[in-house]
């Protein structure tokens, strides 16, 4: 298909340039008018694409556009309801509504939970007591782990595209980010050997997540074994984001870095109950691994929270130690909606790769429409289509034409958005 100049397309396409370029110096100009000016270190962080996207969606249903919403990975699925139920229980308990504290009830089972629900997974055993660090949802103990342990002339590594908290928690903590290219060659792993000794020297961490978010891709217990053995060479922590662990949907498990010996000595796993059991409001997570680690880590978070509240603890519990059947419910769900979405797209035109993990569709922008950066691609499905999706770009500089569709609708909505995106690839056609 010949290459195409946006102008020729569709005269909507030029009109949702020059909206991001004014939107951009809007905001170049308010922060330059701050009576208060912002911390450097958060003029170094990228437009938060999300926050875009959510205005874009308002300005769409205030014009009366349905909108379909594929952009954030925000699960549709409920918890389950034992989970729910337990959450109302403990809810109503005044002594639940005070302080959580690190000796009360809750606050040991719920590592005694997350310890058990490791052996039973993945055949890890844990220290509830010291291996064990619940969290404020994964996101929040990322970014203060970066916080706890970067210097300003520490290194991170970072495989692009990733998960933005990843990079951006280095930033805000005032270290060096170093990103590592990611391609489909290499099925999103990371080549780990075109990183030059004097950076290897300076870096202190190398963040990885399988199943990956955007990238959909999965990795095997041979990839661990070799990141093991490369972090115990040249004494780099890995921090592996495993919010996706469920969600593999052919072949064998997600592994966890754990069932890698001696992977405690260098390595943190990140978990959530957002995802596997669909609460990403109640904002629980947890942290495992090396015990030093995690105790600066909590040292870190004992300044600035106090604590998860105990009704969320109690459902947790529920969560990690209840029935799974819900979990297995959900990852069946995704998967039938994968098997719906990805051929529609295919059969109107849009040649994208079958994902083997998480609930997401990483797709490269289509050839015709190339010339435009992944906002306005996404801009335009959403005015165009009335589809939310999420720019590569938000992911880093190597998301960049790319886009990621979240599979967080039912089977007849996607069948719907696949509709509507034909109309909007056939432009000009």
């Amino acid at each position: 298909m010949r290459r195409l100049h946006p102008r020729s397309l569709h005269p909507s396409i030029t009109q949702i340039q020059r909206r991001l370029r004014e939107r951009e110096k809007l905001e170049r100009e308010r922060r330059n008018r701050q009576a208060f000016p912002e911390a450097h270190r958060l003029r170094r962080l990228p437009l938060y694409l999300f926050s875009i996207l959510d205005e874009l969606k308002a300005q769409a249903r205030r014009e009366g556009i349905d909108v379909i919403d594929l952009g954030m990975g925000d699960p549709d699925i409920p918890p389950p309801k034992h989970v729910i139920d337990e959450l109302v229980k403990r809810g109503r308990r005044p002594e639940n509504h005070r302080y959580s504290r690190k000796d009360g009830e809750v606050e040991q089972r719920v590592t005694e939970a997350i310890a058990a629900w490791y052996q039973r997974k993945f055949h890890v055993s844990l220290d509830p007591k010291t291996e064990v660090l619940p969290l404020l949802g994964s996101k929040e103990g990322i970014a203060h782990l970066s916080l706890a342990f970067l210097n300003h002339d520490d290194i991170a590594l970072v495989p692009s595209p990733a998960y933005p908290v990843h990079f951006n928690g280095i930033i805000l903590a005032g270290g060096i980010l170093y990103s590592i290219p990611l391609s489909a060659e290499r099925g999103y792993l990371p080549d780990l050997s075109t990183i030059n000794r004097e950076v290897l020297k300076m870096a202190k961490m190398l963040f990885i997540s399988y199943p990956n978010n955007p990238t959909t891709a999965v990795a095997d217990l041979k990839f661990f074994k070799e990141i093991v053995a490369w972090a115990r060479k040249y004494h780099i922590m890995v921090v592996h984001d495993f919010a996706y662990s469920d969600f593999v949907f052919e072949g064998p498990r997600a592994p966890s870095i754990f069932e890698v010996p001696r992977a405690k000595e260098i390595a943190v796993e990140f978990h959530t109950l957002s995802k596997s059991y669909g609460a990403p409001g109640l904002r629980f997570g947890f942290a495992a691994g090396n015990r030093e680690i995690l105790a600066s880590l909590a040292k870190t978070k004992h300044y600035v929270d106090f604590g998860i509240f105990r009704a969320v603890q109690w459902a947790a519990i529920q969560a990690l130690t209840g029935p799974q059947d819900d979990v297995r419910r959900a990852v069946d769900t995704y998967r039938k909606r994968r098997d719906v979405f990805v051929p529609g797209l295919r059969r109107i035109g849009w040649d994208v790769a079958m994902p083997k993990g998480t609930f997401y569709v990483w797709a490269k922008i289509p050839r015709k429409f190339s010339a435009l950066t992944s906002l306005e691609f996404a801009t335009l499905l959403m005015h165009e289509a009335g589809v939310v999706v999420a720019p590569g770009s938000g992911f880093g500089e190597n998301g960049e034409g790319y886009i990621r569709f979240a599979l967080v609708e039912p089977a007849p909505r996607l069948r719907e958005a696949v509709k509507r995106i034909e109309r909007v690839l056939r432009m000009q056609d």
